[in-house]
């Protein structure tokens, strides 16, 4: 039997992908990128309607629609379940959901800065639901995380000084810590085929980002210029498909070669 083609080892079709977060700036590629490499997508989101507004953009299908909120754990438990009932399984799952406060070290309350860190804790409920989901049958899966550059780095003062609000605290330590639970679940779930690796992006600011910010982080990365979503599409397609199979508790940086300095 010859190797599998590299265009088969890409090939999502007859899998199905639930994706956290899937119609925000990045969320947007990934769902696209899973659809377009035949995936059926079940885009989870707070609200119901933006998620099937957001699913009728999508290439090929069919695809589907979940509310969920990663932050509650019985709508999570809730959402799981419905897309299992509408995609009859789930084979990959994309942590990318992210509720969190606008505020740095000098005026995060210990109120927000727990309740920021309360997504790590929806990221490990749903990659838990989705290994128990696959083992019951017998099939294997992969988990995505989405993490940072900010989880492997510090951010830089002067990126922000004058401008806008700081990178916050909570956010470094929450990104550092999903990394970390990465390399630990997929230790424990490689016996259970099942793999777990973290996507990190680096620079991706979305429309709505302060310009001068902006102009100031170019000068901290390698290639002196921001990403655009769709250049995260063949890193996360790698991690979730057959082309990555013996990739896994790994942190991958897509970030210009801003942690290469």
């Amino acid at each position: 039997m010859s190797d599998p083609s590299v265009q088969q080892l890409f090939d999502l079709s007859g899998k199905a992908a639930l994706i956290t977060g899937g119609t925000g700036h990045l969320g947007s590629a990934f769902a696209a990128a899973l659809a377009e490499c035949g995936a059926s997508v079940i885009l989870a989101s707070r609200e119901l309607a933006r998620a099937e507004s957001a699913v009728e953009t999508l290439p090929r299908g069919p695809h589907y629609a979940v509310e969920l909120d990663q932050l509650d754990e019985s709508s999570l438990d809730a959402g799981f379940e419905r897309a299992v009932e509408l995609a009859g399984h789930v084979d990959i799952l994309i942590n990318n959901g992210q509720q969190g406060h606008a505020l740095d070290w000098t005026n995060v309350t210990g109120e927000a800065f727990s309740a920021d860190l309360r997504n790590a804790t929806g990221y490990f409920l749903l990659s838990r639901r989705l290994r128990d989901h696959v083992v019951a049958r017998q099939a294997p899966g992969s988990i995505v995380m989405i993490g940072s550059m900010y989880g492997v780095v510090g951010s830089y003062p002067d990126a922000y000084e004058g401008v806008c609000t700081a990178s916050p605290v909570q956010y470094h330590a929450l990104k550092g810590g999903i990394i970390h639970m990465t390399r630990h679940l997929a230790a424990y779930w490689a016996a259970d085929q099942v793999r777990v690796n973290c996507l990190s992006p680096g620079p991706f600011p979305n429309a709505r980002a302060p310009g001068e910010m902006v102009e100031r982080l170019k000068t901290k990365c390698p290639l002196r210029r921001m990403g655009s979503p769709h250049e995260l599409k063949g890193a996360l397609v790698l991690l979730a498909s057959d082309a990555g199979s013996y990739i896994t508790g790994q942190n991958l940086l897509v970030d210009g070669g801003w942690t290469a300095w």
